[in-house]
This record gives structure tokens, sequence and C-alpha cells, in this order.
């Protein structure tokens, strides 16, 4: 029997969390909407704007965000990642062991340099934008790659963030070579339109001859297959997922579960804040579809999630509204 339900691979970034105005995002030339990666003085000359307090930093990492969700709904999860010995490194190791996540790093092994950093804006729409420097995350690789824990897991979780990265692609394509010689399911995440639209051909190197679950919006899925509507999209993606499910926002999911389509009715809520909606949704589906619920029993899980971690500020939920949406579900 596997040790780890979830094996996630992906960047490592302490999130500093504000709330900003449109204007203060037209004033400082920032486009609305996307995570754009820029260098640490940029995001230093930022972040000096504005009012920083120590509460208004969180872990953070797209996959990472997926793996503490599935962690705290109850599944037995491990994270390869990559911080520097620094405080935000300190914080981040110490913020995945709070979480249950296991990890191979220790404050004692984590090299010199600069935790990676995600300033994440969220407008008053409450639509968020994020200017990442990855710092140390960069050069995340097949270093950072846990061979024994992917072989005691059931699944493999990455995160489309990494393909940019040679180093970092060439470790997803690692796990996922490990994960598929020793029986493990692969799973992950396009992460984001911006990583579909300008490294398609790398997304393609990553994906190669297909994954076991596929995670992506509506948005990406049309990127990816070249379609102009999510109909056409997901016929499309059936050649390279077995199973899928694509987040369509304020309308649901649409999840494929290998034989059918099943549609996901959206929990109405006032959005708040967006960011990690898409990887709170990844992280309570992998909980349930590893703890014996159906794909349409996960959807609801994991639509419920999502509509929570909206209507709150930051990624993540507490313990105990994890527990609350199974008891109200389940």
């Amino acid at each position: 029997m596997a040790k780890y339900d979830i094996y996630g691979i992906g960047n490592a970034l302490v999130d500093l969390l504000f709330e900003v105005d449109e204007q203060f995002l037209a004033d400082n030339n920032i486009e609305k909407g996307l995570m754009t990666l820029v260098e640490e003085d940029r995001q230093k000359e930022l972040i000096s704007k504005i009012d920083v307090k120590e509460e208004m930093m969180k872990g953070g990492g797209s996959a990472a965000n997926s793996i503490v969700a599935a962690s705290q709904f109850g599944a037995a999860c491990y994270y390869s990642c990559k911080v520097a010995n620094d405080q935000f490194g300190h914080f981040y190791l110490k913020d995945l062991k709070e979480n249950g996540v296991d990890t191979k790093l220790t404050e004692e092994t984590t090299p010199t340099g600069h935790t990676g950093r995600c300033l994440v804006m969220t407008t008053p729409d409450a639509e968020r934008t994020m200017n990442t420097f990855l710092g140390i995350t960069s050069d995340f690789s097949v270093n950072e790659i846990d061979e024994d824990a992917i072989k005691d897991s059931k699944y493999i979780y990455s995160e489309g963030y990494l393909v940019p990265s040679p180093s970092g692609r060439e470790a997803m394509i690692k796990g996922k070579e490990i994960a598929e010689a020793n029986g493990v399911k692969v799973a992950m995440s396009f992460s984001d339109p911006s990583m579909v639209k300008f490294f398609k051909n790398e997304m393609i190197e990553v994906v190669g001859s297909g994954v076991d679950l596929l995670f992506c919006n509506e948005e990406e899925a049309m990127l990816y297959t070249d379609t102009e509507t999510v109909w056409e999209a997901r016929e499309e993606l059936k050649k390279i997922a077995k199973k899928f499910a694509i987040t369509l926002g304020k309308n649901g999911a649409m999840i494929f579960d290998g034989e059918t389509f099943v549609d996901i009715e959206p929990y109405e809520v006032e959005a708040i804040d967006t960011n990690g909606a898409g990887d709170m949704f990844a992280g309570a589906f992998l909980f349930a579809i590893n703890h014996g619920h159906s794909y349409a029993e996960a959807g609801k899980i994991a639509s419920l999630a999502s509509s929570k971690v909206v209507s709150q500020f930051g990624a993540r939920l507490e313990w105990t509204q994890a527990k609350d949406i199974l008891n109200h579900l389940v």
C-alpha cells in the first residue's frame, strides 16, 4: 500500500497578499489578471509602495496550494520544492510541516540564496494579479526529485508554472517517467493561460504521450487545443488526458471521468479573491478520488471548496473549513 496519496512537484513561493485598486495597477504599469515574472528589484519597488504587514505573508506556489488543500482534507502528501536558507525559506518549511506535508528539505539542507516570493494584488472585483520573483525556485531541477517517495505514491501532480524553466521542465518529465515506470498515476495542471499561450511547445513536451488526469480552465483548454469553444476543446483533450476537469469559474466545472461528461454546478458566493481557486479545486478533487469518491462527488467537493476560498483572502482554507466541507457533503 502506498505511503502517499499525492506526490507534488512545484514552485515554493511565499505569497504576499495585498488589496489594491485599479489605479495602482495603472500607475505601476501592471497588466491586470495575469501572472508576470519579475526581477527582485521590480518586486521590491512595488512592495515599497504598500504597507507590508506580517499577516500578509502566506505559504504559496500553485502545486503547493493543491497539496496543502489535499492534506487538510485528509490525504497523505509529499512535496518536492526548493527554498533558500533565509527568513522566507524557514517560514515555508514550517508552513509545510504545520499543514502535514512531508518533504526532504530541512533548514540545515537548504542552500544559500533567495526564496521565491509572489506579490498577489487583488482588486475590488476579486480578480487577482500576480508579480512573481522566482528566486531559488527558478533552479528547481531533478536534484529535488525524491524517487523513492514517487514510487510510494498513488499520484504524482505537477504544476504548469514549472514549464518555462528548462531544469523545471526536465524535473517534471523525470518525475513523470518514474511514475509511469512504477504504476503511479500522473496528474498535472496547466496552471495559467500564459503558460499555455507562451510556452505551448514546452507544455506539449511535458504532456508527452498523455496524462492520467489533467486540470485546466476553459481558456487554457482552448489555447492548448487551438479551438474556439470549450465543447471543441474537451473533445481534443481526450487525446492527451484519460480524465480531466475543466473549471468554468462562476459556471462551475466540467468533468470527464474517462467515459462520460459530468457537469458540476457552482456554489454561488460573493467572490472576494479568486487567487488559488483552481489550486483548491485540484487539491480537493485529488483528495476525493483517492478516498473512494466518484468523479461526480469529487467535483462537488472541489467546487464547494473553491467557492469557500474565493469568498476570503488567500489561496488556502483553514483545517476546520476543510472538515466542514466534508461534513456538509459526505
